[in-house]
């Protein structure tokens, strides 16, 4: 098929599924309760099935009270048995694949069902989705008349008892329909290249002399490819390498702290950003206006949603409420039902609605990912907020950060210990800690009120780290790729202590004078 007809059919279409959109936005709780009954109609005749009787649940109140919510740690037996070849336990059809996670506050790796339905009616259609809404606010786009370049993560897939598990994007490329490849570079043999440094040189080589116009995947990774682009290409920014390049579709982590990186490297006020959410577990919204910073929670994608608000938070034990009780700017920990078997599965992560109307939401962390050691109650939002404000006030930029709590010892008072990696360090890390501290204060009154007169909490200690820090602890630990990222916030100090071994080590072996830290 020539190109020109092959961007003609396919934005063709991709616009008519705009109209099924559309029908979720008018009708979102009907779309909802249709979901739901529809999983457990299908899933009715399963060991859980069975043993919550879904048969005779007839409406949301009996499911929340019949069915109770659950975290990995509570499945896990289940869904290793049903790794090991037996069937039919919590989704009536054959489980082959399983995306292998780590998570992003836990070392142990998770191992999170992926059905044949999930995959052709959640992830492959997000993916479809995510180019429909570009196309359709973007009329005069001319993306499918070159490549796009998706980079995921490590992307082999291990054999176990007559299934499969591995990274996400490697159970996504294949079972990749024909059309999607035909459009995507690099090639299947190569995304699916195992070592994660190999495959960054293979897709340069790959892809630097296709017309790319569209780039996918985790931003911290795609700016390390980006880089190394440049570096091989000896160019002065991507525009010169791929000047048909248009968007960028990225999700995974939080966008801020890379705007102003890749604004330098794609130097051009039309290029547009795109963000996702979507995780092992399921796709769940997808920016859907130019130059917004709020996702269209997509409802018809096979996951029923419900939310705990977060003054609430008890873990299982949590209250749950359905999609048509949230209300505006309230931080939700995420309860996702899918079709995968995952029941009233408890997520980690947090949300809040920008929009009731229809439903748009913004990611703001995780219910692990937060420093609450002193009841100061920071989370992922306030982070990155705080840094942005302190980045922009002492002209600096972040790489990369993680930060954890200093616990009081003796006469010692608490503080937040900060390990942050500059692209552009601030001449004064004092400056920049004290603005970032202020910021705090004003965002978030627990924190503020701990600061207060320093009786609880100190100034924070703010590392700037050596280059390449996070990179190394990254490596060292088997995680480089796109599914792996570094743990914002932490309420212990397991990873500040090994990132600390790991600067101490880089300065050692570099001989170099010790990065500022302030006092």
């Amino acid at each position: 098929m020539q190109i020109p007809l092959f961007h003609t059919v396919v934005a063709w279409i991709l616009k008519k599924r705009k109209y099924q959109i559309d029908m979720f936005l008018d009708f979102p709780e009907d779309t909802q309760k249709e979901v739901l009954f529809h999983l457990l109609s299908t899933a009715k005749d399963t060991q859980i099935g069975r043993k919550y009787h879904f048969e005779s649940i007839k409406n949301y109140k009996t499911f929340n009270e019949r069915v109770p919510i659950q975290q990995y740690e509570t499945i896990e037996p289940l869904i290793e048995r049903s790794r090991r070849g037996e069937q039919n336990i919590f989704w009536p059809e054959k489980i082959q694949w399983f995306a292998k996670s780590s998570g992003t506050t836990n070392a142990k790796s998770k191992f999170i069902p992926v059905s044949d339905e999930a995959i052709e009616d959640c992830h492959f259609k997000a993916g479809k989705d995510m180019l429909c809404l570009y196309i359709n606010n973007n009329e005069d786009t001319e993306l499918f008349k070159g490549k796009g370049l998706r980079l995921g993560g490590s992307s082999a897939v291990y054999e176990d008892n007559d299934t499969y598990f591995g990274d996400l994007s490697a159970i996504i490329i294949e079972n990749m329909p024909f059309w999607a490849d035909f459009s995507s570079a690099p090639s299947q043999k190569t995304a699916l290249m195992g070592e994660w440094e190999t495959k960054m040189d293979a897709i340069i080589q790959e892809t630097i002399h296709e017309d790319i116009t569209s780039l996918a995947g985790v931003p911290s990774w795609m700016l390390v490819l980006l880089k190394k682009v440049l570096d091989v290409t000896g160019k002065d920014n991507i525009l010169e390498v791929w000047p048909n390049l248009e968007v960028f579709f990225h999700g995974g982590v939080n966008f801020h702290p890379y705007r102003e990186q890749y604004k330098k490297l794609i130097p051009s006020d039309k290029f547009q950003y795109y963000e996702t959410y979507n995780a092992s577990e399921g796709f769940f919204a997808i920016q859907d206006k130019n130059n917004r910073d709020e996702l269209l929670l997509m409802l018809d994608y096979g996951i029923f949603y419900e939310f705990i608000p977060m003054e609430e938070y008890n873990g299982e034990n949590s209250n749950a409420i359905p999609l048509s009780e949230v209300e505006l700017h309230k931080n939700y920990a995420l309860v996702i039902t899918t079709n995968s078997g995952l029941w009233r599965y408890l997520i980690g992560d947090t949300v809040k609605f920008t929009s009731l109307s229809p439903y748009r939401i913004k990611i703001t962390g995780r219910t692990k990912h937060f420093i609450n050691a002193f009841g100061e109650e920071l989370i992922i939002e306030n982070a990155e907020e705080a840094l942005k404000v302190a980045c922009a006030k002492t002209n600096a930029e972040i790489l990369d950060y993680t930060a954890a709590p200093i616990f009081m010892d003796g006469n010692n008072k608490g503080a937040h210990e900060w390990m942050i990696e500059f692209k552009i360090a601030p001449e004064n890390i004092k400056v920049f800690t004290k603005v970032l501290d202020s910021h705090l204060q004003q965002i978030n009154s627990d924190y503020e009120a701990k600061r207060y007169l320093n009786l609880t909490l100190s100034l924070p200690k703010v590392h700037q780290a050596p280059k390449g820090i996070f990179y190394e602890w990254l490596k060292r630990n088997n995680k480089l790729g796109g599914q792996h990222k570094v743990p914002r916030l932490r309420n212990d100090r397991d990873l500040m202590e090994d990132i600390l071994q790991v600067k101490k080590e880089i300065l050692n072996t570099f001989e170099l004078d010790e990065p500022t830290v302030n006092e």
